[in-house]
């Protein structure tokens, strides 16, 4: 894909083509700054995300025509790094583990993700460390080790490093193979059957996702900006968790907004995951691939045992290819694919101004969500959809050019909108932040980037405590 990012993130989803002219962009100078072309990813992921929402919202509110839609730069910046912004009862959250870094090798470099305690015990088991090891012992260890057999032996053992590649040596890698041979957007048919009949609209704002049941199986970042997306639209949206594994709390005070919060056993309690899924209409997973599986949660399983139902499978390296079972976060996957190395250098490497992979892929995965609901109110089906940040990442080092084209092709876009003077400069989030009290406290945070005519400006309730909802419907 070589042409507007908008154009090919709509080709990709199956979108009319003459909706595109009702797409509009602000652009701000100094939004996302970076090598590559985040900015221009990042206004096709959310831009395309906003038109499948107005689209969705006009065909069950009857309107004659689909809302216009507004892309901002500013909002699309601020909503990128909004777990920068989260303040809480004015705390900032601690973004990376002392353990979550870049470490010299005796080769070259590796990063490695320790946030969660498990996956901090396994890194150092690896390394044969005890639990108290110290940042210098680790990189004592690690110095004399190339990046190759830290990768391996870490990963393993079921921890988190990459070795630092370049994109010339992930394009020849057999994982960067089987991913850049893969559509970005990944969708099927399942079955024949029916769905459930979402009612008319009614209302002010539009929500288009009204009376639509998502069950949330999705940790970190990408799988809950996609369902927070949702539930800005109007979903039901419940997230399940493990008891045993809970979510980083700052993490959920920045992708809980709209939600529910639940745990449940699978183990133990499979009677009452059975009656959510029985009564759901959206399915989105976001664990590594095979890692539900011995609980009848694979793609495949859920379409079968729902049918009708909307599955949505968010993954690191792909559910293919010898890394299909791996682990991974966005740091890592800019680190595989040659980001890190393009951003600094293979001496220094670097990072993008966002973590855009998840971001990105997040509002691709809730545009996917909302392209497939329209098109069951057309032909029925159930629909299985795949997503993952690698091939987020091939799209971005060797898909998309740089430019301030508009959304559409050449004669159909609209233009971009100029402001004068400061307004032109994206120098301070200020605009695109909010402030409201919630349960787990005094919450700052950025506001949704995903705007259109008649749409919601913000969510309808902030985050609660993790884990702390009722295992129901609303």
């Amino acid at each position: 894909m070589t042409h507007s990012p908008m154009v090919a993130v709509w080709e990709e989803l199956g979108g009319d083509p003459a909706l595109l002219p009702r797409v509009s962009t602000v652009a701000r100078e100094g939004a996302l700054k970076a090598r590559l072309p985040v900015r221009e990813l990042a206004r096709g992921c959310v831009g395309a995300c906003a038109l499948a929402a107005a689209e969705l919202a006009a065909r069950r509110a009857g309107l004659a025509e689909v809302p216009r839609v507004r892309v901002d730069d500013g909002a699309v910046a601020t909503a990128f790094v909004s777990e920068r912004h989260l303040l809480i009862d004015g705390r900032a959250p601690v973004s990376f583990a002392p353990l979550s870094r870049f470490w010299r090798t005796a080769d070259g470099s590796v990063r490695t993700h320790a946030n969660y305690p498990h996956h901090r015990a396994r890194l150092l088991g690896a390394l044969g460390l005890a639990d108290d090891a110290t940042v210098e012992d680790v990189a004592g260890l690690l110095a004399e080790r190339s990046a190759a057999e830290v990768e391996e032996t870490v990963y393993g053992a079921g921890g988190l490093a990459v070795a630092l590649r370049t994109a010339k040596e992930w394009a020849a890698h057999e994982q960067g193979i089987a991913v850049a041979g893969r559509p970005l957007i990944e969708h099927d048919h399942v079955d024949t059957a029916r769905a459930r009949v979402l009612p008319p609209l009614d209302g002010d704002p539009l929500l288009p996702a009204t009376g639509v049941r998502v069950l949330d199986l999705t940790r970190v970042i990408a799988g809950p900006v996609a369902t927070r997306t949702l539930a800005l639209l109007g979903a039901d949206v419940l997230r399940v968790d493990a008891p045993r594994l809970p979510e980083d709390p700052d993490a959920h005070a920045d992708t809980g907004f709209g939600k529910r919060s639940t745990t449940l056993d699978l183990a133990t309690d499979r009677s009452t995951f059975d009656e959510l899924l029985a009564a759901a209409d959206v399915v989105v997973t976001g664990y590594r691939p095979g890692a539900l599986d011995r609980f009848g949660l694979s793609p495949e399983a859920l379409a079968e045992r729902k049918p009708g139902l909307i599955v949505s499978q968010l993954s690191a390296w792909g559910a293919y290819g010898p890394w299909g079972e791996r682990r991974g976060f966005d740091s890592l996957v800019q680190v595989a694919t040659g980001i890190a190395a393009t951003e600094g250098s293979p001496e220094q490497p670097g990072a993008l101004p966002a973590q855009a992979l998840d971001h990105g892929t997040g509002y691709l995965l809730a545009a996917a969500v909302l392209r497939a609901l329209t098109e069951q109110s057309e032909q029925g089906y159930g629909r299985v959809v795949r997503l993952a940040l690698a091939r987020t990442a091939a799209w971005l080092t060797d898909g998309i050019e740089r430019g301030e084209a508009g959304p559409a092709k050449i004669g159909e876009a609209r233009p971009v909108e100029r402001r004068e003077g400061q307004d032109l400069a994206y120098d301070r989030p200020d605009a695109w932040l909010a402030e409201r009290d919630s349960g787990i406290g005094r919450l700052r945070y950025a506001l949704p980037p995903v705007s259109f005519m008649g749409g919601p400006a913000d969510w309808a309730r902030p985050p609660g405590a993790w884990g702390t909802d009722p295992a129901r419907w609303a």
